[in-house]
């Protein structure tokens, strides 16, 4: 009688984890935060306590993502809190809306 147990393999790792980090890593390179990217907790707050970006960095990060990503942020809009809540809302913003 064979066996069929089912073999375990490594996990890959899903695009949402390799966006969250490229996203990360653009947010230390571009606001030369004192952090590296895997410092960055996908679930914590970007405003405030949790990496302390204020109005001025989330305009600066819009930019950014609009010229990598072609996605279109509003300055000052309603959703801006929401989308920059944590790294892992922004990614998925991201992931959803990608031009490129």
């Amino acid at each position: 009688m064979a066996d069929h147990a089912p073999q375990l393999r490594e996990p890959t790792p899903c695009a949402d984890a390799a966006l969250q980090r490229e996203i990360a890593a653009l947010f230390v390179e571009s606001l030369n935060l004192d952090v590296t990217a895997d410092q960055i907790d996908p679930d914590a707050p970007l405003y405030g306590e949790g990496l302390g970006l204020d109005s001025i960095d989330v305009l600066e990060m819009a930019l950014v993502l609009s010229k990598k990503y072609g996605v279109q942020l509003r300055a000052n809009d309603a959703e801006d809190q929401r989308l920059f809540r944590s790294l892992r809302s922004l990614a998925d913003f991201v992931a959803a809306r990608r031009a490129k």
